[in-house]
This record gives C-alpha cells, structure tokens and sequence, in this order.
C-alpha cells in the first residue's frame, strides 16, 4: 500500500477564533489566546495512519526561539507546556482520509507571531511543512494566565468592547467624550503586534525581548514607551501648545485607527499630535488588542511634582494674576489607562489594576514611560514599590501651597490638601456613565498624608493656615457651567469676620490655560475699592463676556483660572481665592431612526446642531462609528440660531453594542463639538 503522504492542513481559523473570543480580530494570520487548546485537521493519503509508524512532529518558531512537540494519541491539553493530542482519526476507505489534532499553548507563552511547522517522519522519508503562522494573545478567560480576570461582565467591558469615554474638563464640570478603540478594524493587531516587534527592547536582543513578553509586566512597559515617540520608533509626537498645522490637532481625533495606520502607512514615523488622553486611548486600544483588560482613567487636578517633595507651590501676584515661576504645574486633569494582571514581583496583595502612563512626562529606567504602579500601592502609600508608584502616589496625593508674593516677598500663604486628585474616574461597566475610582487610590479617612513639606509651606501653614487673614472670608461662585458663547457669571463673596467696618481693594483676574501648564497673561481683569459693614457678609456679580474669552486656536474645551484677592487696606492683609474651569462646547444631538438595529442593513441617523453664536458658522462634520461603515463628512454653514439636521444613512457590519459618533470643527470661532449615540446592533 502507498506510504502515509500528507496532502493539506485545515487550521480552522473561524471555528478556533469562535472558541478562542478573537473572532472579529482582523490579522493576516489565525489568532488565539495563551493557556488554550485549537484544533487543524490534517487531509492525507496512503495507507491508515498508524502512530507506532508514522511520528507527526510540531516545530512552533518565534524568531530565535523554538520548541518540538510530538503528536500524542493520550493525554490531556496541558496550562504550562505545549502539547499535542490526537483527538479522532478520520478512516475514509475510498477517499481522502484526516487526523484531527489539537494542539495546547501553555498560559504563560509569550505573545507574540508565531510560525507553525510539521515535520512527518515515515520508515522511508521525512518531510517539513510549513503551516503559516498563528498570532498568540494573553487570555483573560484563564485561570491560568496573568492577566485572568473573574467576571464575564468585565472581560466583555475592558478586553472587547471597541467604544469608550474619555472624561475630560474639571470635576465641577465634567466633560464625556466619545472614542472609537477600533481593535476590530482591519490590520489593526497586525500593526498593534509591529509596535512590540519595532521596540527598542526587541531592536537590541530578540532573544530576551521574546523571552518577557510572557509577563504582561513587561508587555505593559515596553507599550507605555512605544504609544509616545520619544525614544524609539512610537506612534504619537505630543504637543501642547501652538498652532497643529503640520499635524492634526489632538482634540481632533475620534478613534485609535486612525492614528495607528497613518503611523504604520508613513514607516513608522510618528503621529502628530498626540496629548494625554489620545497616548491613554492609543494604549487601551493596543493592550485590548493583546488580551490585557485595560481602561481609560482620568485624574482630576492632577500634580506633576518635579522635584519629589509632595507640594506644589503655586505663586499670585498681588493683583490675582497667576505666575508661572514654578516648575510644578497642577493638570486640570490628567488621562492615563490601568491594566489587570498579576504582580509577583511585588508580592502578595499586589495583584489587580496597575497604573500604566505613556504621556511623556519623566523617564522611567531612562525611558519616557510609566507604570505599571499598582493601584493597591498608591492606596497603602508603599512607594518603595516598583514601577514608578511615588511619580503617581504624587499625582493624586500631593498638598497645594498657594503663595501671594510681592517683589519677591511673601504676602500670604495657604495649603490645600484636597484639590490634588480630587476625582478619579473611568467609564462605568455596560453603560455609558462614570464610575468614580477615587477610593482604589485614595483613603479618604487619612488625611494626615505624612507628607514632607518645604520650609517655606511649613512657615505658611504656620503664619497663615488654610483660611489666611482671620477678619476677611472669600470664595467665587460660578453661576452656571460655563459654555462657548455665552458670557461667564460668577459672584465675588466677601465676609467680614469681625466687629468693624473695613475698606478693601479687590483685585479680580482672569487668564486663559492650557490644561496641562500654568496659565498665560491676563485676558480679563477688574479691580476697585468698597467698603465692608462690620460682620456683613456681601455677594457682587461680574460677568465675562464671549468676545473677552474667545481663543484663537482650535480647542475642545477652553479653560480659565479666575483668581480674586482682596486686600484690607488698613491691616494689608490680603485673602486670595481661585476657581479654575472649563467653558464647554455645544453638543451635536445624535439619533437614531429605528432603535432595532440589524447587522447588514441600511438604517438612517439624524445629527442635529443649533448654532449658538451671533454669527454665521462654517466647519466640516465627521460621522463614523467601528464596526459600521467608513466616515462620512460633510461640509457646512450654518446661520445665527439656526438649527441644522443632517441625515446619515450607514450600514452595521458588526453585532453588539456600537457607538455613532460626530464631531463638527468649526472655524470661526475655533472649537470642536462632538455627539454620540450607543447602538446594540442585533444578529439578522
């Protein structure tokens, strides 16, 4: 009878990627998940196999690295090892006859693109096949892995759900924004595989980078450097301020696709321009895509203290206006992801979600990046504890020291212990809502901090403390959620605190910021004399107008720090307080048709916008959404007041929850406005 001959290799690509939830990850090659069997049916001809004759032999390569794995006809799938198992044997006397083999990849293998072999050796010959090659993901469905999370609710959230929000703005004036992950779209883990493939770490010795890319540890920090462009091949080029006209502006971008293909489409050059929630989604879509459950997290007033010493001293002029003398800066808020997995290397207690940053801001082992910091480490204040814990223990924790100064001499002084990291949140499981976090960073019922103050904070909490002169009390109102085109009302409250009348200069001031620096020069400022009646307590209303705020470069969200101090003319003691917020855009009104919505049928939305302003308005409208069709852009102008809805038909080609989103650049004035609506897009 003829010698076995193997004639072809089935690898069940939809079958296996069904079992191994990456169905809809688009790859050139099959994809699958560490710690978990798949199955290839091998068609051959000749005579019956026969296992005492024929050895069926797996080489599985990952670049330098390989290992052999014989085909057994007992035996079970294995976690820790590869294995292969002949499962049934296909007899067929008349035609082609099959062997259906499993093959087990143990759940610590390193993720990563591996090619797949078989070597078939008869009494007579031996003879290689090459197979293809098989994508190899980190598995949060098992126990077994480092990155296992419990609840089925919570892989569904933070490993395959494509849509999220960004929260951005101040906590008094939150602001959601739409953004499209896009791990689904086409090529999309190819290039997201590439990022680890071009990383300095992998550049300088494949053999070891291949070695730790079973610890999503590793993974976590070699992607942290690689979303940012600053040492290496990465993806985004940050840039805060200026004008983005040789890139797009960050507050322009909508999804994660985007970005990744114009950086893998150009060789590798990096994006511009990216600022810390674009590098924060940018990294949630790459570790989703890796099979680390990963969120988008924001940090409300948060603290970049450059030199280590938990304050951050922030200096006023006399007359109320901020002055950028300091290297600390407080972020109106800061974005960053955290990641599930596993820490060993910490100890016990350690485990669960892990800070990961890949905003440049400090280098971490001579790397601009960050994490993971446990968060369970941040809370407990342990930051001996690597990586990079006492960089984000400080940026929710740190003390604010707010310093009056006048030709250099200390006027006054106060410290604010709670602004610091005064709301943590994320995007809440299966809803499109916040879900507040502070209390994973922050104990609450600890105020003592233990934090080191300077010399000169000790001497202001001891002269001044947190309320400074003892005869006056001030606080600003803001009378409503400041939006673009409308004028800003705020009230000044001023309390005299004792028995006698007193006369008292007022000193306001406005000065428009960028949410990650100290402000720039005044854009607005009033100042004038009153008189105070004793113990009487006086509200006076200003308002700002449109004209007196408006930006010249396109923003999302403008900010302003609004300061006042009142001097008692007679003491010259001067009390100072200061709000600072975000004025926000208009919001585009998205709907939907028909609220059934089925896979591969045409349905129609509505986009709606009443322009606010005065004037005419011009800009382009973009409507897209993964996993629904290709954007769709539109030119427009719209009069004063006028209302336009702009019909958009779109076909789903994909099931389950799906989010519409738009967003309108306008020109004049320059703001971007955006809108979305969730869809859950039935089977047909």
């Amino acid at each position: 009878m003829d010698e076995f001959k193997l004639r072809s290799v089935d690898l069940q690509q939809v079958q296996n990627q069904i079992r191994h939830k990456t169905d809809g990850l688009s790859s050139s090659t099959l994809v699958l998940r560490r710690g978990q069997a798949f199955t290839m049916l091998m068609s051959y001809e000749g005579r019956p196999f026969d296992p005492m004759k024929e050895n069926l032999i797996f080489r599985i390569v990952l670049g330098p690295l390989s290992v052999e794995v014989p085909v057994t006809r007992l035996g079970q799938p294995s976690l820790n090892q590869w294995s292969a198992v002949l499962e049934r044997s296909f007899p067929n006397p008349t035609g082609p006859r099959a062997l259906l083999v499993s093959l087990s990849t143990p759940a610590s293998a390193s993720v990563g693109v591996y090619t797949l072999q078989l070597r078939v050796e008869t009494r007579v010959t031996v003879k290689t096949h090459l197979l293809g090659q098989f994508t190899l993901l980190c598995n949060p469905w098992s126990q077994a892995d480092s990155v296992f999370l419990q609840s089925e609710d919570l892989r569904t959230e933070y490993v395959m759900s494509d849509i999220g929000l960004l929260f951005k703005g101040c906590p008094g004036n939150i602001v959601s924004r739409p953004w499209s992950f896009d791990q689904y779209e086409k090529g999309i883990l190819d290039i997201c595989m590439k990022l680890l493939q071009l990383s300095p770490q992998h550049q300088a010795d494949m053999g070891k980078d291949l070695l730790n890319r079973s610890n999503p540890v590793y993974i976590g920090r070699v992607i942290s450097a690689m979303v940012n462009s600053n040492d290496d091949k990465g993806v985004l080029m940050g840039k805060w301020s200026g004008d983005y006209k040789d890139g797009v502006n960050p507050s322009q971008w909508t999804g994660s696709a985007d970005i990744l293909r114009m950086w893998a489409e150009t060789q590798f050059r990096p994006v511009k321009y990216g600022q810390c929630w674009v590098f924060a989604a940018v990294m949630c879509t790459v570790m989703r895509a890796l099979g680390i459950p990963t969120r988008v997290v924001t940090n409300f007033n948060s603290a970049h203290d450059t030199n280590r010493n938990m304050v951050i001293e922030e200096y006023y002029n006399e007359m109320g206006e901020k002055l950028p003398i300091n290297r600390d800066s407080i972020w109106n808020f800061h974005v960053w992801v955290e990641s599930w997995m596993k820490r060993p290397d910490l100890g016990r207690g350690y485990d669960g979600w892990q800070v990961l940053d890949p905003t440049p801001q400090e280098t971490s082992a001579d790397m601009f990046r960050c994490g993971p910091a446990a968060v369970t480490a941040i809370y407990q204040r342990q930051v001996n504890a690597q990586y990079d814990v006492p960089f984000v223990y400080a940026a929710v924790n740190g003390n604010v020291h707010t310093v009056i100064i006048r030709n250099g001499k200390v006027l006054s002084t106060s410290i604010d212990k709670r602004r610091v990291g005064a709301l943590i949140c994320t995007k809440h499981p299966g809803s499109m809502r916040m879900q507040d976090i502070t209390s994973e960073y922050k104990n609450e019922m600890d105020d003592s901090r233990g934090h080191e103050l300077s010399a000169d904070a000790r001497r202001g909490e001891g002269t001044a403390g947190i309320v400074a002169p003892q005869g006056l009390e001030v606080s600003l109102q803001l009378l409503k959620a400041p939006v673009v085109g409308e004028n800003i009302s705020f009230n000044v409250i001023i309390t005299n605190k004792v028995a006698v009348p007193k006369l008292l200069r007022k000193h306001l001031n406005a000065q428009n910021k960028e949410y990650h620096c100290n402000p720039t020069g005044a854009f607005w400022e009033a100042h004038d004399d009153m008189k105070i009646g004793p113990k009487e307590t006086v509200t006076i209303k200003h308002e700002i107008s449109f004209k007196e705020y408006m930006r010249k470069e396109t923003e999302e969200d403008s900010l302003v720090n609004l300061a006042v101090v009142i001097e008692d003319v007679k003491s010259q003691e001067r009390v100072l307080a200061s709000e600072e917020f975000n004025i926000r855009t208009p919001s585009l009104n998205v709907q939907v048709q028909n609220e059934y919505v089925v896979i591969n049928m045409q349905q129609e939305a509505t986009v709606t916008f009443t322009n606010p302003f005065s004037t005419a308005v011009s800009g382009e409208l973009t409507v897209a959404c993964s996993g629904l069709q290709e954007k769709v852009q539109t030119r427009l102008m719209i009069q004063p007041r006028e209302t336009m809805r702009i019909p958009i038909n779109f076909t789903p080609r994909m099931a389950g929850a799906r989010m519409l989103y738009a967003s309108l650049v306008l020109m004049n004035p320059p703001t971007i406005l955006h809108g979305f609506k969730t869809i859950n897009v039935q089977e047909s």
